[in-house]
């Protein structure tokens, strides 16, 4: 029971899960209306009140023109990395505990992607003028410059979320087709519209499972290549605390670790508000992803070291400059300090497999690596602005409430989005699942 689902059978794969979609009782209605109201006041009203009142309302200065909204930005990139991960590596090395948590994963990619693409309108500032980034013959006479950081994330990104919807939907069209036989209503012309004329035919099955295994094999090199890109936005230019060669490694590791901590934390939720999903979240799968953390955790320590300790190599007074406010300046001396305790000391926890397979501590363990990561973008890219070349253009950056409302309206914005979501589409794949229960023809000895 504790490495894989037992006792289950298709017909109550199907019941769950069909269940667990349909059959709703008030108190999620009352939960997800509170995460709605918590997502209009603290994302949309204050995000109006920028618009209509202009930047200025944000702690944006002259030489800090990137802060908390380019944070996030970087922060939620990462998160959507651990679903890619889980789905498309782990289904490539056909490894089995990914089956009951790849589809929740997937759907985080997404919905994280979502989450980034509404943070580069807010930093736009007047986001109407979002066409001025496509690259088409227009009335300003202006093309786009393919030489700026900044187009790299739009193709990278949009890459990446376009070959993961597709990947997801793949994996998808055979459950519609189970959910098409079981539900009734919209949902069932709306499931029957998503299979495809899936029929289960050896033909269906073969070529479901080849474009899977492309796009998982498509989709693995995006992985490093996104957030590698990320991190050019800030190494291709020459600001002290930017120029680092070590930021893409630096940044695709970050991004996989607090991926991780982020799926832990949706699979323990969803654990602790459904008792169903105890059957197919087992302990075993905290166990695997605590290593992955661990491993993730040791490896983001020698790259900070490293970024550290090149810059003082360096030997110039504005590299020495920019570390000294990072590490040894307060505040920031202590938000450091909690960045290394949140991302370095606490997972050496993980070595103890009881605490793997304890999944409250696991569950807190991840919450304080999400905040340490969060702090490690911070502690990046607003504060190495605020120390460039000029000593007389020096200016600390502090975000206002309205950045700060925002950054927290955004996971209210991207839990809504997951609740609504899981009770529309499958958060577990029904046909993976059921090649754990095996043929009942053969337990039946026929």
């Amino acid at each position: 029971m504790d490495r894989k689902p037992e006792g289950l059978s298709y017909r109550g794969v199907n019941e769950d899960i069909i269940n667990f979609m349909t059959k709703t009782g008030p108190k999620y209605y009352l939960v997800l209306g509170f995460f709605i109201l918590c997502s209009v006041f603290l994302y949309l009203l204050p995000w109006i009140h920028q618009i209509y009142t202009g930047q200025g309302v944000t702690g944006l200065n002259v030489p800090v023109v990137w802060g908390v909204y380019l944070v996030n930005f970087v922060f939620w990139v990462g998160v959507a990395h651990a679903g890619t991960l889980i789905s498309a590596m782990l289904y490539i090395t056909e490894t089995p505990w990914r089956r009951a948590i790849a589809r929740s994963a997937e759907t985080m990619t997404l919905l994280a992607l979502i989450v980034v693409a509404f943070f580069v309108f807010i930093h736009m500032g007047r986001p109407w003028n979002f066409y001025w980034t496509f690259p088409y013959p227009n009335q300003r006479k202006i093309w786009t410059s393919f030489q700026s950081p900044i187009m790299y994330d739009v193709f990278a990104i949009g890459t990446y979320f376009t070959s993961s919807l597709v990947f997801l939907y793949f994996g998808m069209i055979p459950d519609f087709a189970s959910l098409s036989q079981s539900t009734t209503g919209w949902r069932k012309s709306f499931y029957k519209a998503m299979s495809l004329g899936w029929r289960g035919t050896d033909r269906q099955w073969h070529l479901q499972a080849k474009a899977s295994m492309f796009f998982a094999s498509f989709i693995m090199p995006l992985v490093v290549s996104v957030h590698s890109i990320v991190s050019w936005d800030f190494a291709l230019s020459i600001v002290p605390g930017y120029a680092q060669t070590v930021f893409a490694p630096y940044f695709v590791t970050g991004a996989l670790l607090s991926g991780f901590a982020a799926v832990i934390l949706a699979l323990t939720v969803l654990r602790w508000t459904f008792p169903m999903m105890k059957k197919y979240i087992l302990i075993h799968h905290y166990d695997r992803i605590g290593l992955f953390i661990l491993v993730l955790a040791l490896t983001w320590s020698y790259l900070t070291g490293m970024e550290i300790i090149t810059g003082y190599f360096a030997n110039t007074s504005d590299e020495i400059q920019h570390i000294t406010y990072k590490i040894l300046t307060y505040p920031y001396s202590w938000l450091f300090a909690f960045m290394i305790f949140c991302n370095t000391i606490l997972p050496l926890v993980l070595i103890s497999g009881k605490v793997r397979r304890s999944e409250k501590l696991m569950f807190f363990l991840c919450i304080f690596i999400i905040i340490g990561m969060w702090l490690e973008r911070y502690l990046i890219i607003p504060n190495s602005e605020s120390r460039k070349f000029l000593p007389y253009m020096w200016h600390s950056y502090t975000p206002t409430w309205v950045e700060m409302s925002i950054t927290v309206g955004a996971l209210m914005v991207f839990i809504s989005l997951f609740m609504i979501i899981i009770k529309i589409f499958p958060v577990i794949s029904i046909f993976e699942i059921k090649e754990d229960v095996g043929v009942p023809m053969k337990k039946e000895g026929h």
